[in-house]
């Protein structure tokens, strides 16, 4: 378990009044995707526990005691950081779940995808041109053409964006890169992954590292 440093000493715990007098909104964000997942309410106890356990706990409203998100479902939230506003009034809780976060069973309690992250939806619209007609549109026919053909063009935009970078054209590299990147999540969505599996990789690496420097 990582000590999560967080100063909660400036609070603004009196800023909320009536029902929520002594409570603060707690926005909880996927720490690998920026998907928003919910919004809750801690009291001290609540961020205390959160602190204590690294697992996200909030004050239910409803049943006026602590609520530690998962204690039923078993879909928890793994605390990764956590941050006040410039306010101090609210909190910004970057989590790693496990399940989903919404009770309706969806990933958030946002489901439509309007508010989350334009990566997020870009690899939605992807995954559903996947199994349509080959000439509906060019996403659909790199999945027709198979793991080869989409796998060459990944290469292909990689060396373009080596070249971009060596001649130091930033508009061009910036054009490549694009390219590399969404040819990228469509190999990835025929491989059956995706970008969050990257992140979860890199974050995985990152602490290692972190904890191996720290042991040095």
């Amino acid at each position: 378990m990582t000590d999560i440093v967080f100063d909660s000493t400036s609070v603004d715990w009196d800023k909320q009044q009536g029902a929520t007098s002594g409570l603060v909104p707690a926005v909880v964000q996927h720490h690998l995707t920026g998907k928003v997942l919910m919004l809750g309410y801690m009291d001290k106890a609540a961020l205390a526990k959160t602190l204590a356990t690294n697992q996200v706990t909030f004050f239910s409203r409803s049943k006026q005691r602590l609520w530690t998100k998962g204690e039923t479902s078993g879909n928890t939230l793994d605390l990764i950081a956590i941050d006040k506003d410039c306010d101090n009034d609210s909190f910004l809780v970057q989590v790693i779940p496990n399940g989903p976060t919404c009770h309706t069973g969806t990933e958030s309690c946002w489901p439509d995808g309007n508010a989350h992250p334009f990566i997020d939806n870009l690899t939605k619209l992807i995954i559903s041109r996947k199994g349509q007609s080959a000439d509906s549109s060019y996403t659909a026919s790199l999945f027709e053409r198979g793991t080869k053909r989409i796998a060459q063009k990944v290469g292909e935009e990689g060396l373009e964006t080596a070249l971009a970078a060596a001649t130091h054209d930033k508009e061009e590299l910036v054009n490549e890169a694009s390219d590399l990147m969404y040819h990228l999540i469509v190999l990835l969505e025929d491989q059956g992954l995706s970008m969050a599996d990257i992140n979860k990789n890199l974050l995985d690496r990152h602490t290692k590292a972190n904890k191996s420097d720290t042991n040095k």
